[in-house]
């Protein structure tokens, strides 16, 4: 494929617009007797509108503004004009930076070339956009720079939307089509080998900086493609930034801290966009740098610090349905890979039975996400997943495996205001009969609501957890008053 061709591929207007007839979008000749629908007034008043329109673009009509279709009009031209000139140069554009001064060069020389006249903001807003569609992502660039919005949410060409502090709000950018879309989502997913097309129009993939991106398209999506973008920060958030934001206390930060030391096995749970995989980051950045750690996950998100971390990614079928590696097949393969530690991104089927089974087979201190309630569901999702295996097992086979297996379950909740917040803690305390036998150690109390923001607090309940020997005995010592003994409210 030449280079152009590649270029094109995610360019949101390659070809020249219906009113230049050349590469640089100049005068167009009237048509000759012999073309078809040429000659007589019609040419006549065609080429005196063309000309009217190339003088608005070129400042010529002294005109105070310039509607948005003459502005796009502009972009496209001179987007057709670089598209050929980089062709042409050679330039690979792998070496962003190099491709930036080379583009900024000749769009100068195009606007000079064409006697374009243009404000500053105006023409650094056209530069900006054409280097978005050449380079990359196209009109998400600048949703993807503003570190204030979290979510990117992709409704169709048209409705794009986005989440700022827990709120959600329309984005005053769109794309062309749905054309440009599926330009844009294939320069996402082609570098991780992944495609998204009729025969396959669901996909998971990440972008350069981690952030995950969902993608559904036409038949499945009939309001055209959409895209959810979860983006992540530029700087991993920490354990004091979760403090300040007040989704965790002090108190339950130690605490988290000590589980992870002392190798308890944990599992995050919580809805969508809860913070499950911002807690799991943190937990892991508890856990000593000497240790293996083997990362399991469909699309890689995590962002460990640790020097000795080996990062596991599951793929989907090839087009001819062959090829495909689940996490089950992970999980079962990480267990030869010598790890101290197992971090499974998110339990979704059986691959939960293999996580058990790797959770109780020597590899303490491993840590799994999965989607429910309540601490009380997750058991019960777990469950459920394990029976999704194909394992012709008793119930009470699992449920000995998980009330052996799992040590304490964090629960996470995106509230009502917007806000992320670890709600309970609760201790898997082992069997009672045919039923696992669960403790809160913490919760969360909601005491009102000032303007419209909840106002509340995660406490201790003054249950001090049956595995507090294992923190004694890795050397922590947390004092009651952490678990709120001896507290007065």
């Amino acid at each position: 494929m030449s280079l152009l061709n590649r270029i094109q591929g995610g360019g949101g207007a390659a070809k020249p617009p219906g009113g230049g007839g050349n590469a640089g979008g100049g005068n167009e000749p009237p048509r000759g007797p012999q073309d078809p629908g040429g000659g007589g007034a019609a040419d006549e008043s065609r080429l005196a509108a063309m000309r009217a329109r190339n003088q608005a673009l070129q400042g010529r009509a002294g005109a105070p503004t310039r509607p948005e279709n003459n502005y796009m009009d502009l972009k496209s031209r001179v987007q057709s004009r670089l598209l050929t000139e980089i062709s042409q140069d050679g330039m690979d554009i792998s070496r962003k930076h190099e491709v930036r001064a080379h583009i900024q060069e000749l769009f100068n020389a195009i606007l000079a070339e064409e006697s374009m006249v243009l404000a500053r903001a105006e023409r650094e807003r056209l530069f900006e956009q054409i280097v978005a569609e050449i380079l990359g992502f196209g009109p998400l660039e600048p949703l993807l720079a503003d570190e204030s919005i979290t979510e990117i949410m992709v409704n169709g060409a048209k409705n794009i939307f986005v989440e700022k502090k827990g709120i959600i709000t329309r984005a005053q950018v769109m794309f062309e089509d749905d054309d440009h879309v599926l330009r844009i989502l294939d320069r996402i997913v082609a570098p991780l080998g992944r495609r998204v097309d009729e025969s396959s129009p669901l996909v998971d993939a990440r972008l350069p900086d981690g952030s995950r991106v969902n993608a559904v398209i036409r038949p499945i999506a009939l309001a055209g493609p959409t895209i959810t973008i979860r983006k992540f920060f530029k700087k991993p958030l920490t354990v004091e930034d979760l403090i300040r934001y007040g989704s965790i206390t002090k108190e339950i930060a130690e605490f988290l801290r000590a589980c992870i030391i002392s190798r308890l096995n944990m599992v995050v749970s919580g809805g969508t966009g809860s913070g499950k995989t911002t807690l799991l980051n943190i937990l892991s950045s508890f856990i000593p740098n000497d240790e293996r750690i083997v990362t399991i996950e469909n699309a890689a998100e995590l962002q460990l610090r640790q020097e000795h971390v080996v990062t596991l990614e599951s793929r989907p079928p090839n087009i001819e349905g062959k090829g495909q590696i689940t996490i089950q097949d992970l999980v079962v393969n990480s267990l030869r890979m010598r790890p101290d530690r197992i971090v499974v991104g998110e339990c979704r089927s059986g691959e939960a039975l293999d996580m058990l089974q790797a959770m109780n087979t020597g590899h303490d201190g491993s840590l799994t996400t999965l989607h429910s309630n309540s601490p009380r569901d997750t058991i019960a999702r777990l469950e459920v997943m394990c029976l999704m295996a194909g394992m012709d097992l008793p119930i009470r086979a699992i449920r000995e495996q998980i009330a052996s297996a799992v040590d304490c379950v964090a629960h996470q909740e995106r509230l009502r205001d917007g806000t992320r917040k670890v709600v309970k803690i609760s201790e898997v305390q082992g069997m009672e009969g045919d039923m696992i036998t669960m403790s809160d150690i913490f919760e969360y109390e909601q005491t009102g609501v000032e303007d419209g923001k909840i106002v509340g607090r995660i406490r201790p309940t003054g249950i001090r957890p049956k595995f507090t020997d294992r923190l004694e005995a890795a050397g922590i010592y947390l004092p009651p008053q952490v678990f709120g003994v001896g507290r007065t409210y």
